[in-house]
């Protein structure tokens, strides 16, 4: 048990408060994957008891699936244009990275090559 006070009150608790739990998303191929048992005929009940995913987001991974299909969200990327996007933009940020270190690297060396005794031969 344990005291806590809060506004001039104090608090009594049984265990711990817990912090909500926040998950990374679920890759795409899950998602298509359950999308697929359901079409096969499976409820988004059962297959939330079965694995993670509630029944409210496999319902709406379901309907963006059929939108998709469907073409009617043609002004939205598609799930394989959202992927490459992904891609691309992970792949941008390590080149940003790997250019700011370069840029770093020759600034350092171009300090270093100015402080060199001016009658130097390299040698």
């Amino acid at each position: 048990m344990e005291l806590t006070r809060f506004r001039g009150l104090t608090i009594l608790w049984e265990k711990e408060p817990t912090i909500p739990r926040t998950r990374p998303p679920y890759p795409p191929e899950v998602g298509r994957q359950i999308v697929e048992l359901v079409r096969a005929g499976r409820t988004a009940d059962e297959l939330a008891e079965e694995f993670e995913p509630s029944a409210e987001s496999i319902r709406q991974w379901v309907k963006n699936a059929d939108l998709e299909q469907s073409g009617a969200r043609s002004d939205l990327p598609s799930l394989s244009e959202r992927e490459e996007l992904a891609r691309l933009r992970r792949e941008v940020k390590i080149l940003r990275q790997e250019k700011e270190i370069l840029e770093k690297a020759a600034a350092w060396f171009a300090r270093e090559g100015s402080s060199l005794p001016p009658n130097s031969t390299g040698s």
